[in-house]
């Protein structure tokens, strides 16, 4: 059961994290900020640039369509433009992939989503989206917050651009992993 938000929702959206019944941290409301509305958008628009097709129907204005991005039964996670990136986003399926709440989600170096031994790896990955704009059908070993580890399979990652067409950052998607022991 999810819990309950008390603040006054006339001033927004809240950001109180609250534990569901499976032990996870889920944070109330957050696609309605404003910040979270305008980054999912560039993450949708970026998403039908680069592969072709939309990540998800585009119904509603974009308050919904950030909303729906959130609720997605799909991971989406994406990390900014910093010397070591900050992941800035992930949806409520990546969060409890990751075993993290938002404000412990959006403070981690997207590195840290690897292992050592494998961030060579994501690095050449990473390049080679960057370069091409996108890369398809990606597999790699990832990490959750407390060391539990899975197999990205058929993830896709492209870059975000803004309205201009600059690159603002890098986004992932996936629906299947397999845990490893």
């Amino acid at each position: 059961m999810y819990g309950r938000d008390t603040t006054d929702s006339s001033a927004g959206a809240s950001f109180h994290p609250c534990s569901d019944t499976r032990g996870f941290i889920v944070t109330l409301q957050l696609w309605a900020n404003s910040t979270v509305v305008d980054w999912s958008q560039l993450l949708l628009n970026s998403y039908s640039h680069w592969i072709g097709r939309e990540l998800l129907e585009r119904a509603g204005d974009p308050a919904y369509q950030a909303h729906a991005l959130f609720l997605s039964p799909f991971i989406v996670v994406s990390h900014g433009m910093e010397e070591d990136p900050l992941i800035n986003y992930g949806n409520q399926a990546a969060l409890e992939l990751w075993e993290m709440a938002w404000e412990d989600l959006t403070r981690t170096p997207s590195r840290l989503t690897a292992e050592p031994v494998n961030r060579a790896e994501r690095e050449w990955m990473l390049e080679q989206a960057r370069t091409r704009g996108y890369l398809d059908t990606y597999q790699g070993v990832r990490v959750t917050s407390t060391g539990r580890r899975f197999l990205v399979e058929n993830a896709i990652i492209w870059n975000v651009i803004d309205a201009e067409g600059q690159r603002v950052g890098q986004a992932a998607t996936f629906i299947h992993w397999t845990w490893l022991s």
